[in-house]
């Protein structure tokens, strides 16, 4: 299978940051090595790569244009300019869902700090560019501590996405690891369990099963 010309790849990956102050923020343990590692199995299969990343300390593949961003309203607005050109979008980025609502101009010490911060939601991007969803493939990826398969569909069908994978949190699983198990589902019943393997095999795995699923729905489609 081909497609006429490369296909667009926009992928997030690592963790977002929203600040406190100007030395104190809200964040999570995502590393970005599952995204990084499905932006380089999607550069060796030839699709022209835009990664759009949080902080991590990750070197991006060569071949791949990296965005870096800091703050969940950062990553919005870079995918949302990004997006229309695009032909998939994978969304591996651990967004923080929520903010300060009044982050600090300067650093609060220790003794006048505030115990409780009023916090306010955090843009869901992929739910907010799959409005405008034409033709793009759109993977997301959910990690849930419990009932995964459950919380996992319900983003899948809110979210109008193509494929998600979903993962446990630990036991093999999850941030920081080297490794990942993912659950794939589909909205058409499609389930396949991929057992544990490094982040750059399922990489390569993912990246293979995409260009299926697009093969197939472009044959359906007569096109």
């Amino acid at each position: 299978m081909s497609f006429s010309s490369p296909l667009r790849c926009v992928i997030t990956a690592g963790p977002t940051r929203e600040p406190i102050d100007p030395v104190r923020y809200i964040s999570n343990p995502s590393t970005g090595k599952m995204g990084y590692a499905i932006a380089q199995a999607a550069v060796d299969a030839g699709w022209t790569v835009d990664l759009v990343s949080g902080p991590t300390h990750l070197r991006e593949p060569e071949e791949c244009i990296l965005y870096p961003v800091v703050t969940g309203e950062e990553m919005y607005h870079q995918v949302d300019a990004l997006f229309d050109a695009c032909d998939i979008l994978i969304m591996t980025a651990a967004i923080v869902d929520f903010r300060p609502k009044s982050p600090l101009a300067h650093k609060e010490k220790k003794g006048d700090a505030q115990l409780n911060i009023e916090m306010e939601p955090v843009i869901d991007v992929l739910k907010t560019v799959s409005q405008r969803k034409k033709d793009q493939f759109l993977v997301g990826f959910a990690a849930e501590t419990n009932d995964l398969e459950n919380y996992a569909m319900r983003k899948l069908k809110e979210k109008n996405l193509d494929l998600i994978a979903a993962n446990l949190i630990g036991s093999g699983s999850g941030f920081a690891l080297d490794s990942n198990i993912l659950t794939i589902l589909g909205p058409d019943g499609f389930r396949e369990k991929w057992p544990a393997a490094s982040k750059e095999s399922l990489g390569r795995d993912l990246v293979a099963l995409v260009t299926r699923k697009m093969e197939e729905g472009r044959t359906l489609s007569g096109s």
